[in-house]
């Protein structure tokens, strides 16, 4: 999952960052409101974590921007700003959750995957499609005869994408993005190496190849 933090607290950022990274998620940061406010409009995110006072401009109002043109990714508010007339401010703004500080990570990392999975229309933390399950806590793929399997970090990462838009052709260059940080961007071919480890794992039928245009799940036979 590839995740927006705009927050000007380094050390926060610098604490975050592995901590999300193990979770499943690419990072991309920005340090004040108007870099912020730039990037969710101009990247594509699946979550952004929002602080409101923010050097350049202040948080709520590029919560306003980016509502006010249509941007629908899921925000979550993490602020030191904790009254309840300023959580209903961010609510009404557009924020998808509010989170105050001081903070547990793994709350913050369960709030994102709440928030992610409403915005694809899932219910729980386990994905599933043509008999494979995934358990996005536990990383773990439990494959059609029952066995399971232990990915690592970019085929879990690769899978949870796909299997969170099971309908949908994505291309090399999106799965790319979704997958790796932006510092360590490979070569979109790379993804065929990945796309076909995971048909080793689940059947050379599990994911469909779309010609000039991507990949997708493909749909179970009935």
């Amino acid at each position: 999952m590839k995740l927006l933090i705009v927050e000007d607290d380094a050390e926060l950022v610098h604490e975050l960052r592995p901590i999300l990274k193990k979770a499943g998620f690419v990072l991309d940061v920005a340090d004040n409101g108007m870099d912020g406010e730039f990037l969710g409009l101009e990247e594509s995110f699946d979550a952004i974590v929002l602080d409101l006072g923010l050097p350049g401009k202040e948080g709520i109002e590029v919560l306003r921007t980016w509502r006010s043109v249509g941007l629908a990714t899921p925000v979550l508010i993490l602020t030191a700003r904790d009254a309840w007339f300023e959580r209903v401010d961010g609510l009404r703004a557009g924020a998808d959750d509010y989170l105050g500080k001081p903070f547990h990570p793994g709350e913050l990392i369960a709030r994102l995957e709440a928030i992610i999975r409403r915005n694809a229309g899932k219910s729980d933390n386990t994905l599933e499609w043509a008999g494979v399950t995934l358990d996005v806590e536990r990383q773990i793929a439990c494959q059609q005869d029952g066995s399971t399997r232990e990915l690592t970090g970019i085929e879990f990462r690769l899978l949870r994408y796909l299997m969170l838009h099971p309908q949908r052709v994505l291309s090399k260059t999106e799965l790319s993005e979704h997958v790796y940080e932006e510092e360590q961007l490979k070569d979109s071919n790379v993804i065929e190496v990945y796309i076909n480890r995971l048909r080793h794992l689940f059947g050379k039928d599990f994911i469909e190849t779309r010609r000039r245009q991507g990949y997708r799940l493909r749909a179970p036979e009935r």
